[in-house]
C-alpha cells in the first residue's frame, strides 16, 4: 500500500492491488482446471433384504440366469439339465423373452476352470456374462 504525501488534498492512500490480482488468477486457474465431476452409470449388486433393494423371493430367483457346471462335468441352466452341444440354443432360447440379459456361471469348486472357460465362450456371444462364488452353507 502505498500513500502519496503532500499536494493540496494532504495524504491520499493508494492501495497496491497487484497481491489481490494475482490471487485472484491464481484461483481462476485453479477453478478452470478442475473438472467437473460426473458419475458413472453402474448397476451394483444388491444382496437379499439390502435396504433399499426387493428382497429376494422365489419369483425374484426365477429372473436370474444362471448356468452350472456340476463336478461331472454336466450343465444346468436354472437347475434345468443342458447338453454342451445344446447350451447355446438354450440361451438363446431364454434370452429371447428376457428384458435383462445377463447370465451368471457358477463352477463347482471341484471343476477345473477349462471347463467354464469354455461356458464362458459359449456365454460370450449371447449375453453379458458374470462369476458366481458360493458362500459357506448356500448352494443353487
Amino acid at each position: 500500500m502505498g500513500i502519496a504525501a503532500g499536494g493540496k488534498r494532504g495524504i491520499v492512500p493508494d492501495p497496491n492491488i497487484v497481491p489481490l490480482i494475482d490471487i485472484l488468477l491464481v484461483l481462476l486457474v485453479i477453478f478452470m482446471l478442475i473438472p467437473h465431476s460426473q458419475g458413472l452409470q453402474a448397476r451394483i449388486p444388491q444382496t437379499c433384504g439390502a435396504p433399499g433393494s426387493e428382497t429376494c423371493s422365489g419369483g425374484d430367483k426365477a429372473h436370474i440366469v444362471v448356468v452350472q457346471v456340476l463336478a461331472d462335468g454336466s450343465l444346468c441352466v436354472n437347475q434345468e439339465p443342458v447338453q454342451w452341444d445344446n447350451l447355446d440354443a438354450r440361451l438363446q432360447e431364454v434370452f429371447k423373452v428376457r428384458a435383462d440379459r445377463t447370465a451368471f456361471i457358477w463352477g463347482d469348486a471341484s471343476v477345473e476352470f477349462a471347463v467354464v472357460a469354455r461356458v464362458i465362450d459359449i456365454t460370450a456371444g449371447i449375453a453379458p456374462t458374470g462369476l458366481l462364488t458360493q458362500k459357506p452353507g448356500n448352494d443353487f
